[in-house]
């Protein structure tokens, strides 16, 4: 008997499909990274969607389960989640709700039967469960813990619902909703954020256009926010007036209130006289504080939960320093986050679950690197020169040049961080670097370059330097490497680390050369794509681009004698 092939589908921002055949991931597209789509795109088109999976060579009529993500529904209890046929009509999908209250736990493996016209005009049948435990799954059943058939506590912060807790035992495949473990919707971050900085919202003219939330407005706000907190420290004092102020606004659980909550921090916080940077830096501080606080709490309310792991996701996941915290708080015994926390790793979670649900499976098998294959190249612009080049010669030029190279190589990564597949690499010897790549893509001078380093040499470059091959975990450069890696150490000293073993392998081995002619065994790594779009596709759309010389991909080198355009 075959195995059983199960769609998991994301339609709305961050859209997407995974493909899993019994329990092994075979394929994840997120929209975005077609065709230079916009990033966060949605994917709700009936023939796109349709038009992927036969690119992937998947019919349809080979699906055993299809499996459609959460989501938030309207005033009127309307689906939010739409599908557009060739025509242009919406049509509504009834799919499962957004989040999960303790009560919920016995139906959340269940999920919610509908029917729609997914790939065509003919329904076709689905399932669908929350968004939270598609989230809260897609991280449980990517670790190790699963992988060992191990119970875990799962912990799911996304920007519509509070930092909720789970259980999940593999072995009598039951989940347990605990709720949340503090009342603040992680939709507090960005929408505090808009208020400060070069990343500044007008919100009386986006209300004007759009008299909801706006919430998907605000998607790229976090991380710039994130890089803009460490200009300066945190102050004590203003952490103080915010928790004074959560204290007096609880439950912050819809975008209204922390609107609220945002107006009122500012004005009792102008006399502090602290620039943006300090105000944010303090708010990240206090709701690592409020997240913290309420995991303490809870554990001590439920101590048969004491010692276990914990799985990290929802957006509020893509925190590298929480992420760091929580790890260093001793309250688990071990901390995963996956690649894909945030919405991208959605239509996995969602296959996850039917995998839970029809086979008695928990653990997925899956790479990093199953995302879409490179599209060939058939013509090379006017302009660029090809040749074969092996990687040891890569490490060669990257030494002798100093130059960026875009590099394009096998299947896309998993997830919204860069992590070889289609990234710029370039030396981090000389400052200057993180400025000519941030000009390069157009970014804020602010903005860090995420340092790429061999995993046996990592402890000895960063602190705590251990393995973390997908950039979630904030590390510190160590002193004495400072001056010799300068484009990668983030103002504050700290550094958004990947480390690479043999998993990578083509990363590995670019490493290894680059470390065998320098001594250095760091290389920046900033993701390749447009400004405001997905990855690079092909090497065709890098070329396209212009900003840098070379672009390698695939065992070949193209590059252009012509000075870089324009950023």
């Amino acid at each position: 008997m075959s195995a059983p092939l199960i769609c998991g589908l994301k339609m709305t921002h961050d859209g997407g499909f995974a493909i899993v055949e019994g329990d092994r991931l075979l394929l994840s597209v997120e929209a975005e990274k077609l065709e230079n789509r916009e990033r966060h795109a949605t994917f709700n088109r009936s023939a796109d969607i349709a038009a992927r999976l036969r690119d992937a060579g998947v019919s349809p009529a080979d699906l055993t389960s299809v499996v459609i993500d959460g989501w938030a529904r309207g005033r009127e209890n309307e689906s939010w989640v739409e599908v557009i046929d060739d025509a242009g009509t919406a049509r509504p999908v009834e799919v499962a709700g957004y989040d999960d209250a303790p009560a919920d736990s016995p139906r959340l493996l269940a999920g919610r039967v509908g029917t729609s016209p997914l790939f065509g005009p003919t329904p076709t049948p689905f399932r669908s469960f929350s968004h939270a435990t598609d989230h809260a799954f897609a991280s449980y059943c990517t670790s190790d813990f699963a992988a060992r058939d191990e119970p875990a506590l799962m912990l799911v912060w996304d920007g519509g619902m509070a930092p909720n807790l789970y259980h999940y035992d593999p072995r009598r495949r039951t989940v347990r909703a605990y709720g949340p473990v503090a009342e603040v919707s992680g939709g507090i971050y960005p929408i505090f954020a808009s208020h400060f900085g070069p990343f500044r919202v007008d919100h009386s003219r986006r209300l004007a256009s759009n008299p909801g939330p706006g919430m998907e407005a605000l998607l790229p706000v976090s991380g710039k926010a994130m890089a803009y907190a460490s200009l300066d420290p945190p102050s004590e004092e203003a952490v103080k007036l915010m928790e004074g102020v959560t204290a007096a606004m609880l439950p912050i659980d819809r975008a209204i209130k922390s609107y609220g909550w945002s107006r009122r921090v500012q004005q009792e916080a102008a006399a502090l006289g602290l620039s943006d940077a300090a105000l944010l830096a303090s708010f990240q501080e206090h709701l690592f504080r409020v997240l913290v606080d309420g995991l303490k709490q809870k554990l001590a309310e439920l101590p048969e939960l004491d010692g276990l792991p914990i799985c990290l996701s929802g957006g509020c996941a893509l925190n590298i320093k929480w992420n760091a915290g929580l790890r260093a708080s001793g309250l688990f015994a071990d901390v995963w986050v996956p690649p894909f926390p945030n919405d991208a790793g959605s239509a996995i979670g969602a296959a996850c679950v039917e995998m839970i649900r029809s086979t008695g499976r928990s653990a997925l098998r899956w790479s990093v690197f199953a995302g879409p294959p490179v599209t060939p190249t058939r013509r090379t612009p006017a302009g660029w020169s090809s040749r074969p080049c092996e990687i040891e010669e890569l490490a060669k030029l990257l030494e002798g040049q100093g130059e960026p190279v875009v590099v394009v190589h096998g299947p896309a990564e998993l997830g919204p961080r860069a992590l070889g597949h289609r990234s710029i690499i370039a030396p981090a010897t000389s400052a200057a670097m993180k400025d000519r790549l941030n000009a390069m893509k157009g970014r804020e001078w602010y903005r860090p370059v995420a340092p790429i380093c061999l995993q046996d040499r990592a402890p000895e470059v960063f602190s705590p330097g251990t393995r973390d091959p997908y950039m979630l975990f904030d590390h510190s450069v160590r002193p004495e490497w400072k001056d010799r890696i300068p484009a990668v150490v983030h103002l504050d000293g700290s550094a958004r680390l990947q480390t690479v073993d043999a998993d990578n392998p083509t990363m590995h081995r670019l490493l290894t050369a680059y470390e065998r002619l320098t001594g250095v065994p760091v290389l920046c790594n900033t993701s390749a794509n447009f400004k405001g779009s997905g990855f690079f596709p092909d090497a065709a759309s890098a070329m396209r681009w212009g900003q840098a010389r070379y672009v390698w991909s695939e065992g070949v080198l193209h590059w252009t004698d012509a000075a870089p355009a324009a950023g």
